[in-house]
């Protein structure tokens, strides 16, 4: 290389939204005129479209499109009456979102610890966790396992401790639906099952979205209603105290669009993912997928060495490289989330993966000569 040669430092986007724009611009405006043109803004045909396509795509007999992620976490956790005296386990290494509704409803999240080489929540920890609940005189309702960056959690373990303890199991894919473990689409798993449609999510939509999967008729049916208000016969026969959790029919259509390229988009993302780990393996810890999985790569984070990783993203970062860090601080560090109840034994593995990680640029649109350029800047700051 000619030791002259400029070093491109020109910004690469962490998530490359606009280049799925631009690749299907005109098939989502032609369906945004649609939505306009027939003016049934909300739960209109494309909400009932989306929610056959989205149960016909992963396996669910009953799909409910939601406002939000975070409706379809309080929806499913309504349905089931969770409330004061229950608790909850949550990983503690997640977004705060998880634990928020359990929170919201007066009920207790207790923070369990993750496995180190899948992020994703640790069985054993699960068990204590009841244990821990039980010991504080609490009601061990349900459990929330987050299929953390994309990568499915070991659920026939979760599952196993949760048919012991007879709690419901609500499978958090906000960050991995497309994703399958063990042969079984995410969705298909559980009691019920929720993703996120925000941007940045593998599929995402223009704005705020989310949907709940079960298998459950009278779940759904209960999902149903409280997703109107609680509405009966119509919205003005309330039969129970519900919200206003749906999704609008513009983002509906923007995501029948996109789930047309979904899979196609997964592939991709698995191929950045390869060239990756292949690029960065000995100088750090690259994720691992196991459990029979496939992961749909919501985020590539590698592990770092305590002390090099503010060193590697400023280097980064003076190089055009954006990163991120998912998650500063485990949820039971947070200080909303500091006075609930840890796991007996505590979350020493949330805690190291706190200092450890460090997310690269992910999406289904990384070139191999961009991601060349990131894998080159990361391999050169931490040979140093």
């Amino acid at each position: 290389m000619n030791r002259h040669a400029r070093l491109d430092t020109s910004p690469i986007p962490f998530i490359d939204v606009a280049a799925q724009r631009r690749r299907l611009g005109g098939a989502i405006d032609e369906a945004v005129a649609r939505v306009m043109a027939h003016c049934q803004f909300i739960q209109g045909p494309e909400v009932r479209a989306l929610e056959t396509e989205l149960a016909a795509y992963c396996g669910a007999r009953h799909v409910i499109a939601c406002a939000s992620g975070t409706d379809a976490l309080l929806l499913v956790l309504m349905a089931w009456e969770i409330g004061p005296g229950d608790a909850v386990i949550c990983p503690s290494f997640t977004f705060c979102a998880t634990a928020e509704m359990v929170a919201l409803l007066r009920a207790t999240p207790i923070m369990a610890d993750v496995q180190v080489d899948t992020f994703n929540l640790d069985p054993d920890s699960l068990q204590r966790a009841v244990a821990t609940a039980k010991r504080l005189g609490l009601k061990p309702k349900a459990v929330i396992p987050v299929d953390l960056f994309g990568l499915p959690a070991d659920h026939d373990a979760i599952a196993a401790v949760a048919a012991e303890h007879g709690l419901f199991v609500l499978d958090d894919a906000a960050q991995a639906f497309g994703a399958a473990y063990r042969g079984k689409k995410l969705g298909a798993l559980g009691a019920a099952a929720i993703t996120s449609f925000f941007p940045a999510k593998p599929l995402g939509c223009y704005g705020d979205g989310g949907a709940v999967f079960t298998d459950d008729d009278a779940l759904a049916a209960r999902i149903k209603s409280l997703r109107v208000h609680g509405e009966g016969v119509d919205k003005y026969d309330a039969v129970g105290i519900g919200i206003t959790g749906r999704l609008d029919s513009i983002q509906a259509a923007v995501l029948l669009e996109k789930l047309k390229i979904f899979p196609e988009e997964i592939v991709a993302r698995d191929r950045a993912a390869a060239r990756y780990s292949d690029g960065l393996a000995g100088v750090a810890t690259v994720p691992r997928v196991g459990n029979e999985s496939s992961s749909v790569w919501a985020q590539y984070t590698i592990r770092l060495a305590p002390g090099r990783r503010d060193g590697l993203a400023a280097a980064l970062k003076a190089q055009g490289i954006p990163t991120a860090i998912y998650y500063r601080k485990p949820l039971h560090r947070q200080r909303a989330y500091c006075s609930f109840p840890v796991v007996d034994g505590g979350a020493p593995v949330s805690e190291r993966l706190a200092e450890e990680v460090i997310s690269l640029p992910m999406h289904a649109y990384l070139d191999p000569p961009v991601q060349d350029r990131i894998i080159a800047a990361v391999r050169g700051t931490l040979a140093n």
